[in-house]
């Protein structure tokens, strides 16, 4: 599966396992919070790129539960995340879509 920064052609797609259709979730940004439109097309993401360079930092993600907004957990990072993060972070690309 492919990673595309959508509006920037000059940015080579990178390359992720189909796994990470899934996982891109933890990382997203709400709709309308830190700069994130209101409401993107199926298969595209808004990532927040301070929280991308802090993830890279910490080298964990915090992710929330559905269920319980009180409840946390800090999911240590793979190496394809560690991959896609600096990917974002080096090219400057906060809007993405799976391909």
């Amino acid at each position: 599966m492919q990673i595309v920064a959508v509006g920037r052609p000059e940015v080579p797609p990178l390359e992720m396992p189909t796994r990470f259709r899934m996982e891109i979730v933890y990382f997203m940004t709400v709709p309308g919070d830190h700069g994130a439109p209101a409401k993107l097309p199926e298969g595209e993401y808004w990532i927040d790129p301070v929280e991308a360079r802090q993830w890279l930092d910490d080298l964990v993600v915090c992710v929330v539960s559905p269920l319980d907004a009180a409840s946390k957990a800090e999911i240590p990072l793979t190496d394809e995340h560690e991959t896609w993060l600096q990917w974002m972070v080096d090219h400057n690309v906060n809007h993405v879509r799976l391909g």
